[in-house]
């Protein structure tokens, strides 16, 4: 091959701006290692913009295989799995043998598994390029959710990506569970490349929170239902005020009735079960009117207004700010609705990559309800909420404590009822006499401070120059 090119090109079939960690190898490919960057992926959402304005970094996004109408007869469904994969490996090899010029090295992302292997594969022997796969998750373990772990489809999709995966020249993975896993059953040495957030993850400052939440007043004030706590006195508030917020004496300042605010993050796909949430949010408006042993009437006062004397027994309003876009987001929209819950309001919406590590800096708690189709996989949502200095209340599952560190950053549960409890732990005497909450603050803040540029100079960098090298000779 000879001497290096100098390019890198970046491989994801899917939406590049719901692919974080794909957009981080690209800045660190672009500042890191002083290459230029081809970036071959779908449209959709907007990138960072730290990946536009970067001069070389260069999005190229493929044309998508079309909708399928929704009342197709079930008995060409197997016509369709086999008609899309052979449109996206010709239109992937399209774009890696034709459109974009020859890179050293392919990266690709996994998943999705078929056919983007081969295409990288076949691209990188015609084109003289090293190939690496980043490991995400597992493929086969993802198109069993919808199909069962039994069908035939599964087995061939894991003989696929096992065979595929053994012929890159490097691998990366997100866990050291992982990491066994390709090395034990799969024959596949891989690097352990932890998801850590960049630098404009970190604590939003009061000035920040203000701007934001009066960004984002309008869509506070819109109810998932007739009427919520979250819209209790919306129309009263003055220009200086929002739901958070307030400027006195020209000093922004936390408002001591507000609510809390609770983020999630969701893809809205099987593999998150968000009725989980859902049941916790009800038995937390039910065991803090069991709990203050009030009326509707009276509980309604004391728990949207600040009374000093009964402090100890002050649980707040909860708010509920869930983000992200797919498939079942309508359907628990719909349940939200039906809820009618006097404590708890919920407001679903898709932010912009700017303002969305604000809102994880600007919230009190992050909740976490992915569970890994292989279990050993780690969320990335947790990572942001961490580089927010947030802490975190997720599911646990078999290697989620590699990041989550009970009682230090976060807590883990096992049903909603368990999220109940911790909500009604942390939360008691909020906002200023929450201990517990206060003291996992501060674990997810030490944790703020590992980032992805320290962590990728370490574990990645090496393991492309090193492939680069060795196929340049």
């Amino acid at each position: 091959m000879g001497k290096t090119r100098g390019r890198a090109c970046i491989v994801v079939l899917g939406d590049i701006g719901r692919s974080p960690r794909m957009q981080y190898h690209a800045l660190s490919l672009a500042s890191q290692a002083s290459l230029q960057v081809d970036i071959v992926a779908y449209g959709g959402s907007e990138p960072h913009m730290a990946i536009l304005q970067n001069q070389s970094i260069h999005i190229h996004k493929m044309k998508q295989w079309p909708i399928s109408p929704q009342a197709l007869p079930k008995m060409i469904y197997p016509l369709i799995l086999l008609l899309k994969p052979l449109f996206q490996l010709l239109i992937l090899l399209w774009y890696l043998c034709v459109k974009i010029k020859a890179p050293d090295v392919f990266i690709v992302q996994n998943p999705p598994s078929v056919p983007t292997l081969a295409a990288v594969k076949w691209a990188s022997w015609l084109r003289n390029s090293a190939f690496i796969v980043d490991w995400h998750n597992f493929g086969y373990t993802l198109l069993a959710l919808s199909i069962g772990r039994n069908s035939r489809f599964v087995a061939v999709y894991r003989w696929f990506e096992r065979h595929y995966g053994r012929m890159a020249d490097g691998s990366l993975c997100v866990t050291r569970a992982m990491q066994h896993e390709l090395a034990q059953n799969w024959g596949i040495t891989a690097s352990v490349l932890y998801d850590q957030s960049p630098e404009f993850f970190h604590p939003a400052s009061f000035e920040e929170k203000h701007k934001l939440f009066c960004r984002l007043d309008k869509f506070f004030s819109q109810p998932h239902g007739i009427h919520d706590c979250a819209s209790y006195g919306m129309g009263k508030r003055n220009v200086d005020e929002t739901l958070f917020t307030s400027i006195v004496d020209g000093d922004i300042l936390p408002k001591p009735n507000r609510p809390a605010l609770v983020v999630s993050s969701t893809s809205w796909t099987p593999d998150e079960d968000f009725g989980i949430l859902l049941e916790a949010a009800v038995m937390y408006d039910r065991r803090v009117a069991a709990i203050l042993n009030e009326n509707d009437s009276a509980l309604d006062e004391v728990i949207w207004k600040e009374i000093s004397d009964r402090k100890e027994y002050l649980y707040p309003r909860l708010l509920f700010v869930i983000t992200g876009k797919g498939p079942e987001k309508e359907k628990y929209e719909e349940k939200i609705r039906r809820l009618h819950l006097k404590r708890v309001a919920f407001r679903t919406m898709w932010l912009s990559a700017e303002d969305y590590p604000l809102l994880l800096g600007s919230a009190d708690l992050g909740v976490c309800l992915h569970t890994s189709s292989s279990g050993l996989d780690l969320p990335m949502k947790v990572v942001d909420m961490f580089g927010c200095g947030l802490p975190v209340c997720a599911v646990a599952y078999s290697c989620i404590e590699e990041l989550v560190k009970v009682d230090k950053n976060g807590l883990l549960f096992s049903s909603s009822s368990e999220l109940a409890d911790e909500l009604l732990r942390l939360f008691k005497g909020f906002p200023n006499e929450c201990n517990a909450l206060k003291l996992l603050r501060n674990g997810a803040v030490e944790m703020s401070s590992s980032r992805w540029a320290t962590e990728w100079e370490e574990h990645a960098k090496p393991l492309i120059l090193e492939v680069i090298s060795k196929n340049s000779k």
